[in-house]
């Protein structure tokens, strides 16, 4: 038996990011949405396609493979069986099968003369294409870890969603590789909604959050869902608003992706127990941060998760979350507390993270009546976040405030009035 093997699929799936398994499961739900029934395909199925060992598989598996990849099965490498030469067609009547191999084998005609030297083709847009945009996705996160609330960065992150969006026309695409783009092009736009909130820019962030949530719907991807409407909750939250903040959150922790992974709902209970503390409910910020806990401690590290997650969630970011909703309660000896227990955990690059539980620190240590030691803390900060973060920067200016009122006339606010200057001189 001839087992020449099937180079053409093997490239298709090489283009478009599929091992064998991916492959088989991703067959198997397409043979769901067409039959109702799921498929029994595994591995071992499509490395029989691949070898060659199989050259026409079965109706179904093929009906969904053409619906999966939008190629019909002869452009994906597969050769159709003859009909035995015993077996005549019926008399006055054209085969069915007949019609179709020929209808397919004039499509694949069509598409190798599309290909040929001298002539265009429409672009076939694969997932290399989609690795590319999240290569530079990761750049900005990056960004945002280091500088946090800059115009620029919002504007990259919008930038890079419409040409996620302009990818979609610019050539053919299986409905993987769309619903990818759509996933990518949410992502980006809620980092620039993330931007946009950390800048303080309350209306512009509504209306990429506006956006980011239509792609994220086009996309069915639950990852991107849950960090929009996350997103949408500490928005609220930052802008004194805890009854919306509730509402929004609670839409992210409602995601079935929650209950599949303990650290996506570990981080739902978190932001829950911040916006708790915002609305003044001790209880509710105890219970919230106590579940947010033993979550994380359930999560499997070596699961799968996206980048944007795997960037910044951890026990110091849970441990911030703490910090903030604390402070909010008036509770300063806990506070400085996950400060402290923050700062230590926090890996080097979260650059911005780490001015922000500085800041938030020294708030904490004055509230506690240590000017001097409050003082000493609060010019850690760097001069960068302190004077172009939004966010780092009013809370500084909260912070002067609150110094100049707890000691007025002393040499330690003398040293910050001092120290402040030299940050405004360094912008």
């Amino acid at each position: 038996m001839d087992t020449t093997r099937n180079t053409v699929l093997e490239a298709w799936m090489t283009e478009h990011g599929y091992s064998s398994n991916s492959l088989a499961e991703a067959v198997n739900r397409a043979i769901e949405r067409l039959t109702g029934r799921l498929g029994g395909l595994d591995g071992s199925s499509v490395r029989a396609w691949k070898a060659g060992r199989v050259t026409w598989p079965k109706s179904a598996a093929r009906m969904a493979l053409e619906d999966l990849t939008g190629l019909p099965a002869v452009a994906l490498g597969f050769v159709p069986r003859s009909r035995p030469s015993s077996t005549p067609a019926p008399p006055q009547q054209e085969d069915p099968d007949m019609k179709r191999r020929t209808l397919v084998g004039s499509i694949a005609a069509a598409a190798a003369a599309a290909a040929a030297p001298g002539t265009t083709s429409p672009r076939r847009i694969g997932m290399s294409d989609v690795n590319r945009l999240n290569k530079r996705f990761a750049e900005i996160i990056a960004s945002d870890h280091r500088h946090g609330g800059q115009l620029g960065i919002e504007q990259r992150a919008a930038a890079l969603a419409d040409e996620a969006l302009n990818l979609q026309n610019a050539g053919s695409a299986t409905q993987r590789v769309r619903s990818n783009l759509y996933a990518s092009a949410a992502a980006f736009r809620s980092s620039a909604m993330w931007a946009a909130i950390d800048g303080r820019r309350y209306d512009v962030a509504k209306a990429h959050m506006r956006e980011a949530q239509a792609l994220a719907e086009m996309s069915g991807d639950q990852a991107i869902k849950f960090r929009i409407w996350s997103h949408a909750g500490t928005m609220y939250r930052h802008m004194g608003r805890p009854a919306d903040a509730f509402a929004a959150n609670d839409v992210a922790r409602n995601l079935h992706l929650t209950r599949r992974d303990p650290l996506f709902a570990s981080l739902g209970m978190a932001r829950q127990g911040a916006i708790h503390g915002t609305a003044q409910d001790r209880t509710g910020t105890r219970r919230a941060f106590d579940q947010a806990q033993d979550a994380m401690l359930r999560a499997n590290a070596a699961d799968y998760r996206p980048v944007w997650m795997l960037a910044f969630y951890d026990q110091a970011e849970l441990d911030s979350l703490s910090l903030s909703a604390h402070l909010a309660l008036g509770d300063y000896s806990t506070a400085e507390y996950h400060a402290h227990r923050c700062l230590s955990a926090l890996r080097p690059h979260m650059i911005r993270s780490r001015a922000i539980t500085t800041t938030r620190l020294a708030h904490s240590q004055l509230a506690q009546g240590a000017p001097d030691a409050a003082a000493a803390t609060a010019m850690k900060v760097p001069a960068e976040a302190a004077t172009q973060h939004a966010r780092v920067t009013r809370m500084l200016q909260e912070f002067g405030a609150a110094l100049r009122a707890t000691a007025p006339g002393s040499s330690t606010v003398q040293t910050w009035t001092e120290h402040a200057a030299t940050w405004r001189m360094a912008a």
